[in-house]
């Protein structure tokens, strides 16, 4: 049996997604001509009570035209250490917008009102670079799918209204946060200036990625799409793809979440496992003990039995559930962790 918990990117299209997708109505998108892509659009912007969506090939494009719409060269932004945009996106702040991150020393990924307060430069400063945005990532990939206090993160909205600043949300896996906080799209579209979801993780879907604001943002962001390469003609086959997975893919969110919990509880068992972090959605994050098990041993010893993981480094491992990670599988998993 084949296991991939590398990531839950690795999911593929279930036949009804495939249906959706043969079927769908296109049209040219650059144009905005395509009706799946606009009632995507439509459909995502009015679930958050945002005046508008746009649609991309991927998160890391969504986060990079957010940032460039919201700064100018020179400026800086706040996020945490483990921020997405800062660790795992090829340096596109810099080399996109001439930006720079001020990194802040959060738990998990998450920050404090008070932490972002203290690293915004003094505008009047010319020395530093002047501060225009925070960006938010709920949840935090790197901090192991820790989703934040949705009270936290409206003390920092009062912060950036105070400083006039813009605030960003890196919603990759915010899917996730809704359900396991039992929190509405609604409550994030009302706080946030713009936010990005992903549409390739837990929901399933082979590609893409929406950002959201004001009808002003969006009109700013389909510049910059077009700048960075990303429109994409007859994507409506993609968007159908999205439309599916909304109706039939979010609430079952909860089921990845439980199974990512008893991977949890069997790693903790183990006697060269030496952390488990705490487990709130779909991301597993550990460490070994190295004098009694080394990583390349562990992974080595995993993937003879067809069970593949991710080192994240620094002493990391990664496991993701998805979609596609069955129930069959995860008996698999848990029999063969048991018996290592």
């Amino acid at each position: 049996m084949k296991v991939n918990l590398i990531s839950d990117t690795v999911a593929q299209p279930t036949a009804g997604m495939l249906e959706a997708m043969m079927t769908a109505k296109v049209g040219d998108d650059v144009f905005k001509e395509d009706p799946s892509v606009n009632a995507l659009e439509k459909k995502v912007a009015d679930l958050f009570g945002m005046e508008a969506a746009l649609f991309f090939p991927s998160g890391t494009m969504t986060n990079q035209t957010a940032i460039k719409v919201h700064t100018n060269p020179g400026e800086q932004l706040i996020c945490d250490k483990y921020a997405h945009v800062y660790n795992y996106e090829g340096g596109g702040v810099s080399f996109n917008s001439g930006v720079s991150c001020k990194l802040v020393d959060g738990h998990r990924g998450m920050m404090t009102a008070e932490q972002v307060e203290a690293a915004i430069n003094p505008p009047d400063f010319y020395h530093s670079p002047l501060t225009s945005l925070v960006c938010i990532e709920n949840t935090t990939n790197k901090g192991g799918g820790a989703c934040w206090d949705f009270s936290e993160l409206k003390k920092i909205r009062a912060v950036c209204d105070k400083h006039h600043l813009g605030y960003h949300l890196d919603g990759a896996r915010l899917w996730n946060a809704l359900v396991a906080k039992n929190e509405s799209p609604e409550q994030y579209g009302a706080l946030f200036d713009s936010i990005s979801v992903c549409l390739s993780k837990g929901l399933g879907c082979p590609v893409g990625s929406l950002l959201l604001g004001d009808q002003e943002f969006i009109d700013k962001a389909l510049r910059v799409r077009k700048i960075l390469g990303g429109g994409m003609r007859q994507s409506g086959y993609l968007a159908a793809a999205a439309l599916f997975a909304l109706e039939k893919h979010h609430e079952r969110l909860a089921e990845d979440h439980q199974k990512a919990k008893e991977l949890g509880e069997v790693l903790e068992t183990l006697p060269f496992v030496q952390k488990v972090q705490p487990i709130e959605t779909n991301i597993v994050i550990f460490e070994l003990d190295e004098t009694l098990m080394s990583t390349d041993n562990f992974i080595k010893m995993l993937e003879k039995k067809g069970i593949l993981l991710i080192n994240m480094g620094q002493g990391k491992l990664r496991m993701v559930t998805h979609l596609d990670y069955t129930d069959e599988m995860h008996d698999y998993t848990l029999e063969v962790l048991k018996k290592l």
